[in-house]
């Protein structure tokens, strides 16, 4: 029988340290009570607690967390009724706080931050509740986060998932944007236009320079070749006269001979005739011709007549 006795010692003892550790998971955190009296908080790992006095009052966890805020009806600044749902992230700092500080964490969490959604939103109009969704969030993240301070809780992010207007402002935007589509296409359009009237302006304005100077160069041209031409006449009569001033008379005949040229070539171009009947014999006209081949070729082999002093006849 006495050998019982350091056996039940053995026993109890064993049976005391496995009551005395408690394993606390990774990313939780309990809460130690004495006598219902918070004494200190057990972090992850395998902990001692003093058994009959000592127990876990609370499991905190101490991961991020995500909370769905459900959907809710708000009135904006300019009396439209919205429909709003969001998450809020967050996460526990202090065990403590958050075990005793506030009764029901979730539900105060939601609350808050459903009368705040509804105090920023109701201050903005619809078109800013539909377009600064960024900035709503920064609100209500500030509001919300200073709120739970005290609770040991952190607020991270605070989103909105989804903004619906009723059905009637949903169309009457959707036509707003249609008609606001529309206008900038009619715009383009319109500028696009503008832009061809304006480059096939340019195009005929340089079309039309290039066919003024076209018309200046021919001009030029056209008065440079009579200028020559009136100077080969000139020289041509220069050449007769000095013939005839000689004592030639074959000279006249180049006068005639080209007068008779000209009657004979307007004959030829008149409309109404068809037959020409010359009353003079085509022996005298080539006559003629021979006669100014004759003086051509006496004025090339005597040479310029050499200028007759001032007062000698």
């Amino acid at each position: 029988m006495d050998y019982w006795f350091p056996i039940a010692l053995v026993v109890l003892a064993a049976v005391f340290l496995l009551w005395a550790l408690t394993p606390v998971r990774q990313g939780f955190s309990y809460t130690i009570e004495r006598f219902g009296r918070y004494t200190h908080t057990a972090q992850p790992g395998l902990n001692f607690i003093m058994p009959i006095f000592d127990r876990v009052g609370r499991k905190v966890n101490m991961m991020e967390q995500v909370l769905d805020i459900p959907g809710q009806e708000i009135i904006t600044k300019d009396n439209a009724m919205v429909a709003v749902d969001g998450v809020v992230f967050f996460q526990v700092l202090d065990a403590a706080k958050a075990a005793y500080e506030v009764s029901d964490l979730y539900l105060a969490i939601m609350n808050l931050t459903t009368t705040n959604l509804r105090t920023v939103m109701g201050s903005m109009d619809l078109d800013e509740t539909l377009s600064k969704r960024d900035h709503i969030n920064a609100r209500l993240l500030v509001v919300v986060d200073e709120a739970t301070t005290p609770w040991g809780v952190k607020i991270t992010r605070v989103e909105i998932k989804d903004i619906r207007p009723p059905a009637d402002i949903s169309n009457a935007m959707a036509r707003q944007m249609k008609a606001e589509r529309e206008k900038r296409a009619n715009i383009l359009e319109a500028e696009g236009m503008r832009a061809s009237e304006i480059l096939r302006a340019e195009g005929e304005k340089q079309g039309q320079i290039l066919q003024a100077e076209g018309r200046r160069e021919a001009a030029f041209r056209d008065a440079e070749a009579r200028e020559r031409e009136a100077e080969a006449e000139a020289k041509a009569t220069q050449m007769v006269s000095d013939a005839i001033a000689g004592g030639n008379a074959q000279a006249i005949n180049y006068f005639i001979a080209q007068k008779y040229v000209e009657a004979v070539s307007q004959f030829a171009t008149s409309p109404n005739s068809k037959t020409i009947l010359f009353p003079v014999e085509a022996t005298q006209l080539i006559g003629t011709l021979g006669g100014i081949g004759e003086l051509a070729r006496d004025a090339f082999e005597r040479g310029p007549t050499p200028p007759t002093a001032p007062g000698v006849r």
